[in-house]
């Protein structure tokens, strides 16, 4: 499964999340589980209960300090997918006819 989120608090004082934004990617990175981060979200790949209590630990984390926080959350999820975080971006490379690197 993929899953695309994105957390920031909306009571910063300032236009900058990114010190919050960095103190969840520190616990993404620590869980070991396979991740990009944009600009704009990042995405994880595993399975629904641990990514779940992942974003859920994220969660606490910022509501210890801010009284608000937007979050979303998009899921893909796809019987007997392998790979996905890679994979998918692989198959359209393919397709347009580019070489993949591995």
């Amino acid at each position: 499964m993929l899953f695309q989120f994105t957390i920031f608090p909306t009571d910063n004082k300032g236009e900058s999340a990114s010190k919050a934004v960095s103190e969840v990617i520190d616990l993404i990175d620590k869980s070991g589980f396979p991740y990009k981060t944009s600009s704009m979200s990042t995405i994880i790949e595993g399975e629904w209960q641990p990514v779940m209590d992942l974003i859920n630990k994220a969660r606490h984390k910022l509501r210890k300090r801010h009284s608000r926080l937007y979050i979303v959350i998009a899921v893909d999820d796809r019987k007997k997918a392998k790979h996905r975080l890679t994979g998918k971006i692989e198959s359209v490379e393919k397709r347009l006819g580019r070489k993949v690197s591995k």
